[in-house]
C-alpha cells in the first residue's frame, strides 16, 4: 500500500489554502472558511479543473477527518475520480526543526487511518502518499520524515494488526522558502537521493520539489524572489539530469506580483517567468476573486501550457551572475524594511483571518546575520503595503537596477525576467504617491521608496499610477486607510474594500 510510486502522473494544478482571497467563495457565504468548510473546498477545487489539493497542517488548525468527511459527502464523484490516482492530496506537515508541534504524529495517523478507510470502501489506496516539508534545511529532515512515518505504520501494524501498509514508505517533498536555500537546493537534493539509496537500499522514482515565491519575497525583495526561482529551477533540471531521476518542480504562487503574480487575468504574461515548472499553486484569491468562468479559462491556459517539456539550462558564468543579483536587490530592499517594519506590523493587525489559523508571527529572515526584524507572514505583508499604496514590489528595486547598470548586468535582468516591466506596471496601478509624500515627510524608508519608484520609472521607461476607474476608487481608499490610522479609526472595511478591487488580500 505505501510502497514507491514508480508511475506516477504529476499534476499541474494545485489548489491550496493559502488565506489571500478578497471575497467568499463561490461555494460559501462567508470569505472566512472553517475547516469543517475544507471537504467542500477540496471537491469544489476538483470540480472547477484542479488536479491536486495541499492539506495544509502548519500554521493552521486541520481536520484530522477530513479524508473520511470528504469521501463519505461526495462518493459518487470519488468513486469516479479515485483520491491518489486521478485526484491528489498532498499534505504540508509541520517543520519539527523550526517550531515546536505536536502535529507531526497526528498527521501520520491521519494518513494511515485514511488509507485504511478509503481500502475499506474498495476505492484506491492510499488517497495521500506524500508530504511537504516547509523550510527545508537539511537531506536528513527528509529521510527522518520518512524513517518516523514507517515507523508508525509498523507500530500500527503491530498494535492493530488489520490493515498491510506495505513498506510503510511515504514520499517527501523539500520545500525552499529562502533566496540562499533555492540558490543552494542542488547539494541537499544530491545528498537526499545518497541518503536515501542509503536508508532503502534505492534512490526514489521520482522527486517533487516545492520552490517558494511568498517567503524569499519577504526576505529579500521582489526582484531577487524572481532571480532566485530561477536558479532554483536550473538547478533542479541539472541534478535530475545529472542524477537520471525526474524531478518535477512546483512553484508556490500567489496573485499579486510579489507573490507570484499568476491570476485569471494575467496568466498569459507571468506564466513565462516559470519555464520549467511542472505544478503552479492555484491559490484562494485565483478562485474565489475572479469570477468563475474567468478561473475555469485561466486554468485550461496552464495546464496547456505546463505539459510543453520546457526546462531551464544557462551556464555557470550565468548562474554566479544571477546569484550576485539577488544579494544587489536584497540590500536595499532590507534596508528599507528594517525601519518600514513597525508600521507594517500595525496595519498587519487589521487584516481579516480567512482560516483557523494558529497564532503565528514569523521572523523577518530564515537567514542568519540578518537580524531580529519581526514581520508578519507574507500575506498580511504584502496586503499592509498595498492598504496604503504602497505596493512591496517597488521596494528596493529601483536602488538595484541602479547597482545593476554599473555592474554592466541590466541585460541579464531582462534576459532572466523578461516580465519585470509587465509585473512593475501591474503593481504600479495600486501606487498612491500622495499617502508616500505624506509619509516621506517624516520617514526616511518612505523616501527611499519614492528614489525606487521613479528610478524604476526611468530606468524601465514605464509611468506607474492608476488607469482605470477601479484603480483609482483603490487609491481613494488607501488614502481613507492612512488617514484613518493617523487618528486611531478603524478601517477594516476600508481595506477589505480595496483588497476586493485588487482581487486578492495580499
Amino acid at each position: 500500500m505505501f510502497n514507491p510510486k514508480s508511475k506516477m502522473k504529476i499534476p499541474m494544478l494545485m489548489a491550496t489554502q493559502h488565506p489571500d482571497n478578497a471575497n467568499a467563495p463561490f461555494w460559501g457565504k462567508d470569505a472566512f472558511i472553517t475547516t469543517k468548510e475544507e471537504a467542500e473546498e477540496i471537491y469544489q477545487s476538483f470540480n472547477i479543473g484542479c488536479d491536486e489539493y495541499m492539506w495544509d497542517w502548519e500554521g493552521k488548525f486541520a481536520d484530522e477527518a477530513m479524508i473520511e468527511r470528504l469521501v463519505t459527502n461526495y462518493f459518487k464523484y470519488f468513486k469516479e475520480h479515485q483520491l491518489g490516482k486521478d485526484k491528489a492530496i498532498l499534505m504540508r506537515v509541520p517543520n519539527i526543526w523550526e517550531e515546536k508541534t505536536f502535529k507531526l504524529a497526528r498527521a501520520y495517523m491521519s494518513i494511515l487511518s485514511s488509507a485504511e478507510f478509503t481500502k475499506s470502501l474498495k476505492l484506491n489506496t492510499p488517497p495521500v502518499f506524500e508530504l511537504i516539508l516547509p523550510m527545508t534545511k537539511k537531506a536528513e529532515q527528509l529521510i527522518h520524515l520518512q524513517e518516523t512515518f514507517k515507523k508508525t505504520a509498523k507500530l500500527h501494524e503491530g498494535i492493530f494488526g488489520e490493515t498491510e501498509f506495505g513498506q510503510g514508505y511515504i514520499h517527501v517533498i523539500p520545500l525552499f522558502e529562502s533566496v540562499d536555500d533555492l540558490a543552494n537546493c542542488a547539494k541537499i537534493l544530491e545528498e537526499f537521493l545518497h541518503l536515501h539509496q542509503k536508508h532503502f537500499g534505492a534512490r526514489p522514482p521520482y522527486l517533487r520539489v516545492f520552490v517558494a515565491r511568498s517567503d524569499p519575497a519577504l526576505n529579500a525583495g521582489f526582484v531577487s524572489a524572481v532571480l532566485a526561482t530561477r536558479l532554483a529551477l536550473r538547478e533542479i533540471h541539472r541534478v535530475s539530469k545529472k542524477t537520471g531521476i525526474p524531478m518535477y518542480p512546483i512553484i508556490g504562487t500567489g496573485s499579486l506580483p510579489f507573490r507570484g503574480g499568476i491570476n485569471p487575468e494575467n496568466i498569459e504574461q507571468s506564466l513565462p517567468q516559470y519555464e520549467g515548472a511542472k505544478t503552479i499553486t492555484i491559490q484562494s484569491a485565483f478562485r474565489y476573486d475572479y469570477p468563475l468562468p474567468t478561473v475555469k479559462k485561466a486554468l485550461d491556459f496552464i495546464k496547456k501550457t505546463l505539459q510543453k517539456n520546457s526546462k531551464v539550462v544557462f551556464d555557470q558564468k550565468t548562474f554566479s551572475d544571477l546569484k550576485t543579483l539577488t544579494e544587489i536587490f536584497k540590500k536595499p530592499y532590507v534596508e528599507t524594511i528594517e525601519k518600514f517594519a513597525p508600521m507594517i506590523n500595525e496595519l498587519s493587525k487589521f487584516v481579516p483571518q480567512r482560516r483557523e489559523r494558529v497564532q503565528h508571527i514569523g521572523l523577518f529572515g530564515y537567514n542568519r546575520g540578518i537580524g531580529e526584524i519581526k514581520l508578519p507572514r507574507a500575506i498580511s505583508f504584502t496586503c499592509a503595503c498595498y492598504s496604503i499604496g504602497i505596493p512591496p514590489e517597488f521596494i528596493g528595486s529601483g536602488r538595484g537596477l541602479v547597482q545593476a547598470k554599473k555592474q554592466g548586468l541590466l541585460p541579464l535582468i531582462e534576459l532572466h525576467f523578461p516580465t519585470l516591466r509587465h509585473e512593475l506596471k501591474h503593481a504600479g496601478k495600486y501606487l498612491n504617491r500622495e499617502n508616500l509624500a505624506i509619509l516621506a515627510k517624516e520617514n526616511s524608508w518612505a523616501r527611499e521608496i519614492e528614489k525606487d519608484i521613479s528610478v524604476c520609472e526611468k530606468i524601465l521607461g514605464i509611468e506607474l499610477g492608476p488607469q482605470k476607474e477601479h484603480h483609482f476608487l483603490h487609491r481613494n481608499l488607501t488614502s481613507n486607510i492612512l488617514l484613518k490610522h493617523k487618528i486611531s479609526k478603524d478601517f477594516s472595511q476600508d481595506l477589505v474594500e480595496a483588497a476586493i478591487f485588487r482581487k486578492s488580500l495580499g
